[in-house]
């Protein structure tokens, strides 16, 4: 009942004012019969005054032991209130679970455990985001009301070719300065509602991002967050789609137009014209032949980038060098173009055979379509010190200019349109050659001068391993 700190310290002092009060009543009565000399007057004083005393020195005696006491308990409580600060909270405590303070020790204590475990609750997940957010592929960036910078990722940092050390707490106009950004992030702010838009962060690049900002709240009022997302490999994609499709159409309509347009001239009465009717049919003829070739060639590109792997075989390169060049060489004896070979070793790759082939094989067309009359087309295959065969296909003809030389493998690329379609063919051949080569883990380079000829070479791994097993 009288656990209260304060209780027992007011039966203390009721206790001690009572006993000196008693012991002062006691002295009176026991002098109260006398005559009141000087005497006993001076021993009444002096007998009250030791009561006093007394009771003064039990009063600092029990003021001492309750102050150490209540020294030690808020000492106690301070090492807690050093725990809700974030120091190690009190894990070990010696409070009376019935005194006032000892109580209040046993709330803070308490609600320290539980708020420890809350702010390492917070800690985990603070840093497991800022983690996921630091390795984003996507740039981010957190800015305040005020448009201050929050946080940002590498990711962004990169996109904006930051080159400073400090950006946190710093205008979002220090770090980016397109005004796009900057008008969807206050309208963001400002609003609540998300936002969208896709821009060039750098006028010097050709990057192409799809910004989305949303609103977040904060303490201060409401900020926003800004995911920038790089779309331009799916641009460059996008780009790619349109421009084969267009390409295809055109490539398509030519010979179409043609077979339309003689067909109707047949059924026109040209059937009755005996003089011509047998060129006007061949003409259809050889206009459906380019448009098989052209649906060969593509069903052979689909495939080769849809990943099949196809045959897999050990492939000698002397044998689908000399099989190509007997296959070409009716055409180079009427364009007299001389087929030489110069070097051809005995070597052996891993891959699908009729797809080599066929590469070597339009590399080959090639070489002697756009080479000059009485030209040469130079064949070679050799190991080179890197471990790889290398299959050059060297001719004396019109060159490629280097600005062309990027783009030779795009489909249907063509750099003297007028010469592709007079010597014939489907635009596709160098863009297969890359596919094949590249399916048999290698690479094809080409070198060019205008006026003097131009080089392919293929390099491929030699399958030596595959040969010893």
């Amino acid at each position: 009942m009288f656990r209260s700190l304060f209780s027992r310290l007011a039966i203390f002092a009721v206790a001690l004012l009572g006993a000196t009060l008693g012991a002062i009543y006691y002295t009176l009565t026991e002098y109260a019969g006398h005559a009141m000399g000087m005497p006993v007057a001076a021993e009444v004083r002096a007998r009250v005054l030791e009561i006093a005393f007394l009771a003064a020195a039990v009063a600092l005696a029990i003021a001492f032991f309750v102050t150490r006491s209540l020294t030690k308990k808020v000492r106690r409580l301070k090492r807690v209130a050093d725990g809700l600060a974030g120091t190690a909270p009190e894990t070990k405590s010696s409070y009376d679970p019935g005194d006032d303070l000892g109580s209040l020790e046993r709330s803070l204590t308490s609600v320290a455990g539980e708020l420890h475990a809350l702010v390492d609750s917070l800690r985990f997940e603070s840093a497991r985001r800022q983690a996921i957010l630091a390795n984003m592929a996507e740039g981010v960036l957190a800015v305040d009301r005020d448009l201050r910078v929050t946080f940002c990722n590498q990711a962004f940092l990169r996109a904006i070719e930051f080159r400073g050390d400090h950006f946190e707490g710093s205008p979002l106009i220090e770090l980016l300065r397109d005004p796009e950004v900057h008008a969807l992030i206050r309208r963001v702010v400002s609003s609540g509602e998300p936002g969208a838009l896709r821009i060039k962060l750098s006028p010097m690049t050709t990057r192409v991002f799809d910004v989305q900002a949303t609103a977040i709240a904060m303490v201060a009022g409401n900020g926003a967050i800004v995911i920038f997302h790089d779309i331009t490999e799916l641009e460059r994609l996008e780009q790619v789609r349109k421009d084969f499709v267009a390409n295809v159409s055109h490539e398509l309509r030519t010979p179409l137009a043609g077979i339309i347009g003689y067909a109707e001239t047949l059924l026109e009465g040209a059937l009755e014209d005996t003089q011509n009717r047998a060129q006007f049919v061949e003409i259809i003829r050889a206009n459906a032949v380019r448009l098989g070739s052209i649906s060969a060639d593509l069903l052979v590109l689909s495939e080769l980038e849809s990943g099949e792997a196809g045959d897999q075989e050990i492939i000698g390169v002397k044998t689908v060098v000399e099989s190509a060049l007997l296959t070409v060489e009716s055409e180079a004896r009427d364009r007299r173009v001389k087929l030489e070979r110069n070097a051809v070793e005995d070597l052996h790759v891993a891959g699908s055979r009729l797809r080599l082939e066929q590469a070597v094989l339009n590399l080959l067309a090639n070489a002697i379509k756009f080479n000059r009359s009485g030209g040469e087309v130079r064949v070679s295959v050799r190991r080179e010190p890197s471990g790889m065969v290398a299959v050059s296909i060297a001719d004396t003809g019109v060159g490629i200019p280097h600005a062309d030389l990027p783009r030779i493998f795009e489909r249907f690329y063509r750099v003297d349109k007028a010469r592709s379609r007079e010597v014939g063919g489907t635009g596709l051949g160098l863009s297969i050659v890359k596919h094949v080569v590249e399916r048999m883990r290698g690479t094809v380079g080409v070198e060019s001068q205008l006026g003097k000829g131009t080089t392919f070479t293929i390099r491929i791994p030699e399958a030596r391993a595959a040969i010893r097993a």
